[in-house]
């Protein structure tokens, strides 16, 4: 499995598919990191239709991109039949010197390791994603990437 960290503002995620394609990688082994970024679906499906799996990742950092939005682009990934490409995460880290940590928990106070549990699964089901939608983007994506 490889992870690419993209830019979806400048569809760095299509640049990256290209140079792996090039190379011979299959592309279903990637995730296009940072997918989570933009609500643009035609950007995102194009990645997924070439065969990779969408990282909705930073979740937490509501500064790129409001959580609402996050979600709302899940659903609608979900709602189009792209739940097999989707795969989801905070990006959290134990440290990171970006900002004080007084300054971090004022400006991005639901970037922690429980964002995912306590805020975005619920968020997803309370829009109509299914159980079996979240354990097909929790467990059997990440699952097949590494198979």
């Amino acid at each position: 499995p490889i992870t690419v960290h993209t830019s979806p503002h400048n569809e760095g995620g299509l640049i990256a598919q290209q140079v792996l394609r090039e190379e011979g990688v299959n592309l279903t082994k990637v995730v296009i990191g940072h997918s989570g970024d933009t609500t643009d679906l035609a950007y995102l499906t194009k990645l997924a239709d070439a065969g990779s799996l969408l990282g909705m990742d930073r979740f937490g950092l509501d500064v790129l991109l409001p959580f609402e939005q996050r979600v709302d682009t899940i659903v609608e990934l979900v709602r189009r039949g792209y739940v097999d490409k989707v795969v989801i995460a905070h990006d959290a880290a134990c440290f990171i010197d970006w900002f004080d940590p007084v300054a971090k928990e004022q400006v991005q106070p639901r970037w922690n390791y429980r964002h995912i549990s306590e805020d975005v699964i619920p968020a997803l089901l309370e829009k109509g994603v299914t159980e079996q939608d979240l354990h097909t983007i929790l467990v059997d994506n990440p699952r097949r990437c590494f198979e």
